[in-house]
């Protein structure tokens, strides 16, 4: 253990060992911010021989206060390290909070995730599913497939029965499920935040098959590869989301994230009406999605 002087010291423990996967994504994903971060931005003056993008890895660890080779080994994936100085590297970096949150998840004493069993739904879950309508719900898992949804669900985007089980999943809908681009008025944008959330997830589970599967996928689209390479990273925030659908017209639909406390891993969504138009307009929905609600 040792201590590096400066205004605020920052204790540092350490063990070097051969990078494991989730550490050398950190590392990855270090080096890509600090490749963006112009030299300027830090108040540095311009090198004319300056070889390297953006900044060098002596001068982000001067901002952050700690040694170069610690930092570089930080890169390299070969250390674990305290949130502490995550956070001044997140600094150092000029690290927005979605991607300070991502970095600080990799934190030696962050706890690890857990999860409720594959597939499966408590039937209290299924139940607040149900009871939403007319407003549309479901119940997604940490790879984003969409385990219970209700008719509303069903009747704003399309019969989630009728695809593959493999596909039962919100990124393939956002990306590889055509008509949504046209649904989604927004789409860019909405694509690009749920691809943050899904990256930063899947990137402390590097050996998980499902993860690798979904990602696969993802680089057939041009759009979803693109930002993929370039590591985008996301957080969860509640937003109007605009919809443009064949039959109810326009909707303004806020979105609302709940964990489910007693099933880890799993979370509860639903769209809830942003003014009496996108109520109206989810009305229009109602009669067929309650036709369609469970006896």
């Amino acid at each position: 253990m040792f201590t590096l002087t400066g205004a605020q010291p920052i204790t540092i423990t350490h063990t070097v060992t051969q990078p494991p996967r989730p550490r050398a994504e950190l590392g990855a994903f270090l080096r890509s911010r600090r490749e963006r971060l112009s030299p300027e931005a830090l108040g540095l003056p311009l090198a004319p021989r300056r070889r390297t993008p953006g900044l060098r890895r002596a001068e982000v660890a001067e901002s952050a206060g700690i040694s170069a080779s610690w930092y570089a080994w930080l890169e390299q994936g070969r250390v674990r390290t305290s949130e502490q100085v995550l956070r001044a590297v997140a600094r150092a970096l000029r690290l927005d909070e979605a991607e300070t949150a991502h970095v600080v998840s990799f934190a030696e004493d962050a706890a690890p995730p857990h999860s409720a069993p594959a597939g499966w739904v408590s039937p209290n879950l299924r139940s607040l599913v149900d009871a939403m309508l007319p407003h549309p719900a479901m119940v997604i898992d940490p790879h984003w497939d969409l385990l219970a949804w209700n008719a509303a669900y069903a009747a704003l985007l399309t019969d989630l029965a009728r695809l593959p089980a493999k596909r039962r999943n919100m990124l393939w809908l956002v990306f590889r499920w055509p008509p949504c681009r046209t649904l989604l008025v927004d789409w860019e944008d909405e694509a690009r935040a749920l691809l943050g959330q899904f990256r930063a997830r899947a990137a402390h589970h590097p050996d998980d098959p499902r993860y690798a599967e979904i990602i696969e996928e993802l680089r057939t689209d041009p759009s979803a590869a693109r930002w993929l390479h370039e590591r985008e990273t996301a957080a969860f925030r509640p937003a109007v989301k605009r919809f443009r659908h064949p039959r109810a017209g326009e909707l303004r639909l806020k979105s609302v994230k709940l964990a489910a406390v007693d099933e880890p891993g799993h979370h509860f969504l639903t769209y809830l009406p942003d003014g009496p138009r996108s109520e109206a307009a989810l009305n229009r929905l109602a009669p067929a999605a309650f036709d369609e609600r469970p006896a």
